[in-house]
Order: structure tokens, then sequence, then C-alpha cells
């Protein structure tokens, strides 16, 4: 089961659990909730379940719910009826009706007005709704994922949040954890965007720097792995090298902490030694030409015999 959650990318023991549980329901239509700050996967989460699901033939819908207005949400999951209000020239089936069959995904179902959630509510009970404008009843067999970056404990607390609702939708909770807690996944995930952007700009990028690699990893990311994502594809769309060093790394300060920030200073101070710069590219393009001198000397444009000396002057080793 685990192989069918490749895409994404972890080696995290808390995201493993997570995919675990996942894998576990994946048979079933058990309600599911993805807790998570933004831009930690909970969308890409959502639709791996559908897709390893038994209703992986018929559609996974997504419905970005922070995104729509609230006077349109009404009409945007369950649909209208020609001339049920002004431009209302055709009618339309909304996002509960496409679902049918499949797995209707209510992206940060925390921003939903209380309005609409007691109608999403009567839908999961009853399977059943109404088109904006209309009377006939119209049946719905969907499978429910929401998620959410908003406290919803909280917001049931404050009444912002239906409490029947929150519990017809969390029958499993996932939570997401930041990436900043998911250290060891950074590299992990750094390599596989540069080896999908290097693709589609159609360069040639081997890998990122010690260097950078290693500033990539205290950075905090506040914008998790879409912020990652970013990142790596302005990094790659930039450069004009073969390996993304810490120059090239397009990190936004105004959200980095004091801590951070501190630890770029120090990479930047360190590569100020002339000496300390080539050892490390030598060792990194010897790294990255898998120990191969011709090839490493051809790259670095200097003789094998001088690569030889760099080496032995340097003590660089092949790392196993």
């Amino acid at each position: 089961m685990m192989d069918e959650f490749k895409e994404i990318i972890t080696k995290d023991q808390q995201v493993l659990k997570i995919l675990g549980v996942a894998g576990k329901i994946a048979t079933s239509d058990i309600a599911v909730l993805i807790t998570g700050e933004s831009g930690t996967g909970k969308n890409i989460l959502a639709e791996v379940m559908h897709n390893v699901s038994h209703r992986n033939k018929g559609p996974f819908v997504s419905v970005n719910c922070s995104a729509i207005p609230d006077s349109l949400i009404e009409s945007e999951l369950f649909g209208y009826e020609k001339g049920a209000f002004t431009g209302a020239v055709a009618q339309r089936k909304g996002k509960f009706e496409l679902a049918h069959e499949g797995t209707l995904f209510l992206d940060e179902i925390g921003d939903m007005n209380v309005s609409v959630q007691s109608k999403i509510l009567q839908v999961i009970e009853t399977k059943t709704f109404h088109r904006v404008g209309g009377e006939q009843p119209i049946y719905a067999d969907v499978r429910i994922i929401s998620s959410t970056n908003k406290d919803l404990i909280q917001k049931v607390q404050n009444d912002e949040f239906r409490m029947d609702l929150y519990y017809r939708i969390r029958e499993i909770l996932l939570v997401m954890p930041p990436l900043r807690e998911r250290k060891g996944d950074i590299s992990l995930i750094a390599k596989h965007f540069l080896k999908i952007f290097s693709k589609d700009f159609g360069k040639k990028i081997k890998g990122i720097s010690n260097v950078a690699m290693n500033y990539l990893e205290k950075h905090d990311w506040p914008g998790n792995i879409r912020e990652m994502r970013n990142v790596i594809r302005t990094a790659v769309a930039l450069n004009d090298k073969d390996v993304i060093w810490l120059e090239d790394i397009p990190l936004r300060t105004e959200f980095s902490t004091p801590e951070t920030e501190s630890a770029r200073q120090t990479v930047k101070f360190e590569t100020l030694s002339l000496s300390e710069m080539e050892k490390r590219h030598i060792d990194q393009v010897l790294q990255f030409c898998g120990w191969n001198k011709s090839k490493a000397a051809n790259i670095l444009k200097i003789s094998r015999p001088r690569l030889h000396r760099k080496i032995k002057e340097y003590n660089l080793q092949e790392k196993k």
C-alpha cells in the first residue's frame, strides 16, 4: 500500500504513520479531516487517498472553500437551475453532483460560513440536496474529505463552526506536520523538485551544493512545501550553471526568524575563504561525477594531474 503513496516524498516517521492510517481506510467511506498549516500537502494527501480508494474510478472534485465568496458558495456546491437568480442563464451542476460516486474534497472547510455548514451536514446525513432554485431532490453518493489550517475546536467554541458537522467530517483526523518539523525530508523534497523543474526548463542541473542544502535545512519554511516548490523552481529557472549554489536560493526574508537569518550569514561568511570554496567545489564536482576524475577535470577546466594534486592537497575522499 505504501508504494501507492509514492507521490508524497517523505521518510519522516510521523508522515509515514499518517500514510499508514490513510492506507488502512482506503477501502472505506469514512470521513477524513486533514489539518495542518498552509502548504503542508493536505490537498495532495486527499487526492492520493482518493486514488487508492475503491472510488478511484469516480471523480475527485476539489472545492477551495476559502476562495469562494459567501454569496456564491451555495450555488458552487449545489448548483442552480436556470433562472434561479440574475445571471443564471442555464442549469449548472454543483460540486456535490459532479462528485457523485467519487470523492469531494472540501479544502479549508474552516472558512465556510455557518449557514452553508448546516446544508453540508444535511447532505452528509441524507445524501440528497436541492439545486438553488430547484424543487427536485438530487441524490449524491460521495465520500467527504475535508481540510483546514484553522483550529476547528476553537471555532466551535466561538460558535463559528457547527459541532455536529465537526464530528461528522472528522471520523478520522490526520495532522500534517509543518516542514520545519520534517528536517529529514527537506533534502528529499528539494531534490525531487530540482529533478522536476530541471526537466521542465530543459536544464541539466546535477544537484544542490552542500552549502546551499545546509541553509535550506536550517530555514524555517513558513510556507512549507509550497514555499519549497517555488524556491527551487525559481532557482532552476534563473540558473545557468550545473549546480545550485547558495546565492541562487531566492529565499524571502520577511518571514524568516533571527536564527535562520543568522544561519544564512554564517554560511555566507564561511564561503568567503577562497581555498574553502575551491575545496568544496572540487569535492561537489567529484561527487556529481561519481569520482570520474577525467570528467571532473573536464568540468573544472583543469588537467587531470592538477586535479590529483588538489585531491591530495585537500585530502578529498570518495563518499561511499
